[in-house]
């Protein structure tokens, strides 16, 4: 079948704004450190683009999106891309939905940073990328959107990652932070962030590349691709708004980085949801996850873990909120420019049974993502070591273990 050129342009577009999103994730993520640890905290998220990118051409785009394995994981058909060239899936050039893949990929394990921030030691790091990703990302991905996966043959909805990146992310950072322990003196000092401006940067680069994640996946440039574009901005657009006012009400005065974390709150909870709803339920579920996610970014003062950057908090809570509420506001779409109905109805389209297979999803993914995160930093504790010395950690990562300065003088 010969390639849509539009559908095509829309999706290298696309694959470029995924791309953004992780340098982008880098300054969010930079701005909120102490100075002394703002490049290794950027090194997190720029080195998974070229580790995973290899990684996903040698077998993790045939572990996600080959040959179904008894719906658990791909066969190895399509390893190093073999048979790809020419070839098409829907009506793009199945190179094309490889990239586009990639840039999923890639930025996955660099939101599991967040949990861990300032102090991991960068040799545990690569180590643990590349491990999750082979052994959580892919087959995860694959049970939720490969057409032979378990899941998706149940039905689960995840229109562009909610269950297979965020909540996966955002539970490994999670047992990350748990694991790998404390910052020093935390939670007697808690570490302000250096540069709010870098990290309001990030935030808007995000937003601006999420376009891509989420319109994207629609893999055309029709009717479903405009749905989930409008759905996204008001996703980010609800969260904002519910985040800063819950904590206006707390703390007294909307902040900055209120209005970064709830937008990216509101993102996430809208991932999974972005084409299977309707304009207004996506503002409202927006607005429902800046509320959930900012009551987790507080449990863990009540809790004592130190997840550094709201890694669980973000990512964790908003993609369940999300995924969950994907059953409940879905509802079937019949688009003209569409050969099928797309999605499928909700609880308040008498949809019971996809409530049911979303929390289903939801809690498998966690599950599963918690177990294999903390089987891996046993084993690379045990080989590597998982945390940088007392006296690095002091000095600052920047400079103890990559030899630099993020701001010279």
């Amino acid at each position: 079948m010969r390639p849509d050129t539009g559908d095509t342009a829309w999706l290298l577009v696309s694959t470029a704004l995924v791309l953004l999103m992780t340098p982008a994730l880098a300054l969010f993520y930079g701005g909120l450190v102490r100075r002394k640890n703002v490049l290794s905290t950027i090194m997190h998220s720029m080195t998974a683009i070229p580790i995973i990118t290899t990684l996903w051409l040698c077998v993790g785009y045939t572990m996600a999106f080959g040959p179904s394995i008894g719906g658990i994981i791909g066969g190895f058909d399509f390893a190093m891309l073999n048979g790809l060239e020419g070839q098409t899936r829907g009506t793009v050039p199945t190179l094309a939905f490889v990239a586009f893949q990639a840039m999923f990929a890639a930025i996955t394990p660099a939101l599991i940073s967040g949990g861990f921030a300032e102090r991991m030691r960068f040799t545990a790091y690569v180590a643990f990328i590349i491990g999750w990703s082979l052994l959580v990302y892919g087959p995860v991905a694959h049970w939720v959107w490969a057409e032979g996966g378990w899941l998706f043959k149940l039905g689960a909805l995840d229109f562009a990652g909610g269950t297979v990146i965020h909540i996966t992310a955002g539970v490994s950072a999670l047992v990350c932070s748990l694991m790998v322990g404390k910052r020093l003196k935390y939670p007697q000092e808690r570490p302000l962030p250096h540069n709010l401006t870098m990290t309001m940067t990030g935030a808007g680069l995000l937003w601006f590349g999420w376009f891509g994640f989420n319109a994207g996946s629609a893999l055309s440039s029709g009717h479903l691709a405009a749905v989930a574009f409008m759905n996204t901005h008001l996703g980010a657009a609800g969260g904002a708004l519910g985040w800063v006012a819950i904590e206006w009400k707390h703390g007294g005065k909307p902040t900055a980085l209120g209005v970064a974390s709830g937008l990216v709150a509101g993102l996430v909870a809208i991932t999974p949801a972005a084409g299977f709803v309707a304009p207004w339920a996506a503002l409202v579920i927006g607005i429902l996850a800046g509320l959930a996610c900012f009551a987790g970014v507080l449990a863990k003062y009540r809790f004592g873990y130190d997840d550094s950057l709201d890694a669980f908090g973000v990512h964790g809570i908003g993609g369940f909120v999300g995924a969950v509420l994907t059953g409940v506001f879905a509802e079937q779409k019949n688009f003209s420019d569409a050969s099928a109905p797309i999605g499928a109805d909700g609880l308040i389209k008498g949809g019971v049974g996809q409530l049911g297979v979303q929390v289903l999803t939801s809690v498998v993914a966690m599950a599963y993502a918690a177990a294999v995160t903390w089987l891996l930093l046993k084993i690379i504790g045990r080989v590597i070591g998982l945390r940088a010395t007392e006296a690095e950690e002091r000095e600052g990562l920047d400079t103890s273990v990559h030899g630099e300065q993020g701001y010279a003088g």
